[in-house]
């Protein structure tokens, strides 16, 4: 029922090719020139290096749904590739110019932005040259409710005036990020879906400042998740996206296809951080006896097999109900899959650190830092508990008369 096509399983091979000769290579480099450079945001040549592989192999741009802009693969399809690259979670994605939040951007700009946007911000972004950020969280309110976004975008006659504080937003320190999608409040007495809107900002424009970079568990990522603030910034009328009031609209757009890409990818890491686990059992030995011979580390296997490969087919489902049904038909899977999916992750990776002891936490693994992925993704594009709300709802939707 959930079996891919032949154009899927092609590029499913190839794209492992290309992670087994090039990017796992690349790791171990890439830790060496981020660790050269002068600042945590910086682009490594490597990565650059391993961009142009990648275009060089037609593994580019896998995630757009339109043949125009990609190579047209269904949710279903691209699903796998996306669980390919959580293998390699920091630098695989981006890669093949399929990581967050540029993907969303662009399909954002693909199906709501003008000639101009996409000459200008599309064009770059699908060649990899430029990056963007998403400017939607804000530091005074629980954004988990959109609804409670403050930021103020004041219509003038040929524009809007943008005043606020955005934080969270990924990419923001990265060093080719040209670009913002922002949400604010353009029509506060509106009805409470249609009062927001998306407007579309150049970092670079008088009146925005990146305050500061915000750490996660410690760690400056590379691509940054910056803190800015808006102080009397003007948008030409010509800079929003699709309308006043459509912001929610957009939104939902948006975000359907992207927890689809981060849950494949967060089922990557959860297969990654297993083989790490049962390569470590079996070098390790306590108490004359092997790790990989004890019960509870057995019992650990055993579930992580198991819960991995109950996520991928419910992920793998919701692909097919999107592509079949389309995402408001499967919100409901959706939802579901946001909630388990990084949950299952985040369990394996923290059970994988332990049968590593004290390295599990160090940088000599990838471990630690997966586990602070995993951590954020059950707060990013909705924490767990707005999900599980929704789902409940739906759910007793079906018993109410």
């Amino acid at each position: 029922m959930l079996e891919t096509t032949d154009r899927g399983r092609d590029y499913q091979e190839r794209l492992t090719t290309f992670m087994e000769g090039f990017v796992y290579p690349a790791e171990p480099v890439y830790a060496q020139q981020m660790a050269a450079a002068n600042s945590p945001h910086t682009q490594p040549q490597i990565l650059e290096d391993l961009k142009a592989e990648a275009k060089s192999r037609g593994l580019w741009n896998l995630f757009h749904p339109d043949p125009q802009w990609g190579p047209g693969l269904t949710n279903l399809e691209y699903a796998p590739l996306a669980e390919i690259t959580g293998h390699s979670i920091e630098i695989a994605p981006e890669s093949i110019n399929c990581n967050a939040p540029d993907t969303g951007n662009m399909e954002v700009f693909t199906r709501f932005g003008t000639d101009e946007h996409k000459e200008k911000y599309l064009g770059p972004l699908l060649d990899g040259t430029i990056a963007s950020a998403f400017a939607m969280t804000e530091p005074a309110v629980a954004s988990s409710d959109a609804t409670n976004v403050e930021m103020r975008m004041e219509p003038t006659d040929d524009g809007f005036v943008l005043n606020g504080r955005k934080w969270f937003a990924s990419n923001g320190m990265h060093p080719n990020c040209r670009v913002l999608i922002v949400m604010g409040k353009t029509s506060p007495d509106a009805e409470v879906h249609r009062q927001q809107s998306m407007l579309v900002v150049p970092i670079d424009a008088p009146g925005v400042t990146v305050v500061r970079n915000l750490p996660v568990f410690g760690y400056h990522d590379r691509e940054g998740h910056a803190e800015i603030t808006f102080d009397n910034v003007r948008v030409p009328s010509k800079d929003i996206l699709k309308g006043e009031g459509e912001g929610f609209a957009i939104s939902q757009a948006r975000l359907g296809p992207g927890r689809i890409h981060h849950c494949m990818r967060a089922i990557g890491a959860a297969e990654r951080a297993l083989e790490l686990m049962v390569k470590r059992a079996d070098e390790r030995v306590t108490f004359g006896e092997k790790l990989s011979s004890r019960a509870n580390i057995q019992e650990w296997i055993a579930e992580a097999r198991i819960e991995i490969d109950q996520a991928r087919l419910l992920t793998l489902h919701a692909a097919d109900m999107m592509d079949k049904h389309g995402n408001k038909v499967a919100k409901n899977e959706i939802a579901e899959i946001k909630v388990v999916a990084p949950a299952m992750a985040l369990k394996i990776i923290d059970r994988a650190i332990q049968v590593h002891g004290g390295a599990g936490v160090t940088e000599d693994f990838p471990l630690a830092s997966m586990w602070a992925h995993m951590r954020t993704l059950r707060l990013a594009d909705g924490p767990d508990e707005v999900h599980k709300r929704s789902i409940a709802r739906n759910e007793m939707k079906k018993y109410r008369k």
